[in-house]
């Protein structure tokens, strides 16, 4: 049996691509080179300030860009794994259903809850 899946949204296309390419060993000894130029270079330029200025605003752009991206793909896998662990919990019949979506609980809850199942460990281990 197949299912269908969704049609992705251009974002999603752009992200998940993009995070692939940046990832791959291809963009690494790109980025690595582009270093090893730009410090070649440094004694042609005379170390200028301008020199310094380009590598600068250079990684940062990739930088904050990259802050986005990272974030986005680990916004998305984190929602995938937690909907399957809670397929999982709901898929069981000895489970604890009540701790189906327990990441939108409060700090307080979450540290209640942690005390609760070490309690259950322990019990279990005697």
């Amino acid at each position: 049996m197949r299912k269908e899946r969704h049609k992705k949204s251009l974002f999603y296309k752009l992200t998940s691509n993009t995070a692939e390419a940046v990832g791959s060993p291809v963009a690494s000894i790109l980025a690595f080179s582009v270093i090893i130029v730009w410090a070649i270079t440094g004694p042609l330029f005379k170390f200028s300030d301008t020199w310094q200025l380009c590598i600068n605003t250079g990684t940062t752009i990739v930088t904050f860009l990259m802050v986005f991206l990272i974030q986005n793909s680990q916004n998305r896998d984190a929602k995938a794994v937690q909907l399957k662990l809670d397929e999982l919990i709901r898929s069981s019949s000895s489970a604890h259903n009540e701790i189906i979506d327990v990441e939108e609980s409060s700090q307080e809850e979450l540290e209640q809850l942690a005390k609760d199942y070490s309690k259950l460990a322990n019990n279990s281990q005697k």
